[in-house]
């Protein structure tokens, strides 16, 4: 079980900003996991230690693809928006998480993206 955090990259964001937004998608996809038809994987993925990975993708048009691909999947995914209190404007798309869920099937979605850096 895991999760992948995917952060725009293109918007050079500070190492703190990338971090907070990162922090968002994970808490919200944890969430709507516990909440939805996903619990199990949740408990599962919570149970053996929250693995996570850290994505970049290079434009908001393929966070946005991604988002889609992880719907029609059938996995939890979520949209991080900024509040635009420090270093972008408000309602600026941030991150995407895909999972918690089975590792081949967040790979089947994001396993071509490259680490954040």
């Amino acid at each position: 079980m895991k999760m992948s955090i995917v952060l725009r990259g293109d918007l050079k964001m500070s190492c703190g900003k990338a971090a907070a937004q990162a922090a968002h998608a994970a808490v919200e996809c944890t969430l709507k996991a516990l909440k939805g038809k996903w619990r199990e994987w949740a408990e599962e993925w919570l149970a053996e230690g929250q693995k996570k990975v850290v994505l970049a993708a290079g434009s908001l048009e393929e966070l946005e693809e991604l988002r889609r691909r992880a719907e029609a999947a059938g996995l939890p995914a979520e949209i991080i928006q900024d509040a635009g209190l420090t270093e972008l404007p408000p309602g600026t798309v941030t991150a995407l998480c895909v999972g918690p869920a089975p590792d081949n099937l967040v790979d089947s979605v994001t396993g071509r993206l490259k680490l954040y850096r």
